[in-house]
């Protein structure tokens, strides 16, 4: 086996912790603050994209204020499935959804879009910043460079954001090059992006730890004996900042 896969994960991951530090520290920041002043943190992304949505989510050792934006049309399961690419397309279709969600000043929106070209996200994006919200996007700079907005402002997501964290992936995201196909195949960025969100988490939990703030709204596991006790006390405590339905 040459572990293709893998090594060029490692390959990228090795150029993110070298390249994104300054932009990982300032997202880190926000997120710490968002816990201390009690503002609320939601993430987003359409189809794929979406993925890491569900992974920082309802997760034992996550945060609980962490809300998921899942619009019904751009989810995975939506048949038939080319939906999903017309409606992340369909502008002021995130507007409406932004509208709905009701972001506040000071508010977290972790968006993530690989291509940073289509006006769901960036809809959304100047919608939550219209707000006061602090807008953390996940992209690759140098594919979104590649190719035309599909906004009308011609503006794409990395130019809309407040922090911008580069996934280093490839243009197109397919990553390991097959010489006798003489195409690439194999897509990097829902690893990459779970990579830099749960680092930036991970260290924001850290660093208010290290600063004797200690209650931090942490799921413990569903399948530890009283961790359901333990989530019930939290959600008593943070139930402001939980937009999503816990009990």
């Amino acid at each position: 086996m040459n572990f293709l896969y893998i090594n060029r994960i490692k390959q990228i991951l090795e150029e993110i912790t070298k390249y994104e530090t300054y932009a990982m520290d300032a997202a880190v920041c926000e997120i710490k603050k968002a816990i201390l002043n009690k503002n609320n943190i939601y993430v987003f992304g359409s189809s794929h994209a979406g993925i890491l949505s569900q992974e920082l989510y309802y997760r034992a050792g996550g945060l609980m204020v962490i809300n998921p934006i899942f619009p019904r049309e751009t989810m995975l399961d939506t048949s038939p499935i080319t939906r999903t690419s017309k409606m992340e397309r369909l502008e002021g279709y995130g507007k409406i959804i932004a509208e709905e969600i009701g972001f506040l000043k000071d508010d977290i929106l972790i968006v993530h879009s690989v291509s940073g070209r289509n006006p769901q996200t960036i809809d959304m994006a100047i919608e939550a910043k219209s707000k006061g919200a602090k807008v953390i996007c996940i992209t690759n700079i140098n594919y979104s460079k590649s190719v035309n907005s599909r906004h009308s402002s011609g503006k794409k997501l990395f130019e809309v954001s407040d922090i911008i964290l580069d996934n280093h992936g490839d243009v197109g995201d397919a990553s390991v090059f097959i010489e006798k196909l003489d195409m690439k195949v194999t897509a990097t960025s829902s690893i990459t992006s779970i990579y830099i969100a749960q680092e930036i988490l991970t260290q924001a939990i850290y660093e208010l730890a290290n600063e004797n703030f200690l209650d931090i709204p942490i799921f413990y596991s569903a399948n530890i004996d009283g961790g359901d006790d333990k989530n019930k006390e939290l959600f008593s405590k943070y139930k402001n900042n939980i937009r999503y339905k816990l009990y």
